[in-house]
């Protein structure tokens, strides 16, 4: 497993990139309805196998609940190439959230074309919108990792809470660090590798 940073090419106000992905039942998600009516918008690329997911899935779950209930949406989505990795296919998504406590959409991206747009690297990957959806904060949920401390989402905690208080998330942002996305073959954009 290669530990692989966030790429950051998504610049601060950026407007995110629009989406219309499918959950389990067939109702298609996209960012302006996700948002629609809340204060913003966390978007998180993962997947179920990868270790550093796993290390914070449950803390996620929890993180997601609180800021649901001060206004903040979230969604994850899974890029991974469910033919190679069959354990992050769209198939076993539900499980995996729901042993996770995840309230929110877990989307498959089966083009990866939503990971492309959003320049995502890593599972853990993470971007958060504010009700306009330009970009106020992307980085790590927090400084821990597999092995390395306890999960309890820190930094994207201050920057939901910049986001709700009208403040600007300082930077520097730490880039979030995961396994990479399992691009699938020929189709691994220009900032992998």
């Amino acid at each position: 497993m290669a530990e692989t940073a966030s790429t950051f090419r998504l610049e601060p106000g950026a407007i995110a990139p629009g989406f219309a992905l499918p959950d389990p039942s067939g109702l298609l998600h996209c960012p302006d309805t996700l948002v629609s009516g809340k204060r913003g918008l966390l978007v998180v690329f993962a997947c179920n196998h990868c270790p550093y997911v796993v290390h914070l899935a449950d803390a996620l779950g929890r993180f997601a609940v609180e800021i649901a209930s001060r206004g903040v949406a979230t969604v994850a989505i899974a890029s991974n190439d469910g033919d190679r990795y069959p354990q992050d296919g769209p198939d076993r998504l539900p499980d995996f959230a729901a042993s996770h406590g995840w309230q929110f959409p877990y989307l498959h991206d089966a083009t990866q074309e939503v990971a492309r747009a959003y320049a995502a690297a890593c599972t853990p990957d993470f971007y958060l919108f504010d009700a306009g959806l330009s970009l106020v904060y992307a980085g790590q949920f927090d400084d821990s990792r597999p092995g390395k401390g306890f999960p309890t989402g820190s930094d994207l905690a201050r920057a939901v809470d910049d986001l709700l208080s009208g403040r600007e998330t300082p930077r520097p942002w730490y880039p979030s660090t995961g396994c990479n996305i399992k691009w699938r073959p020929g189709n691994e954009p220009d900032y992998f590798g």
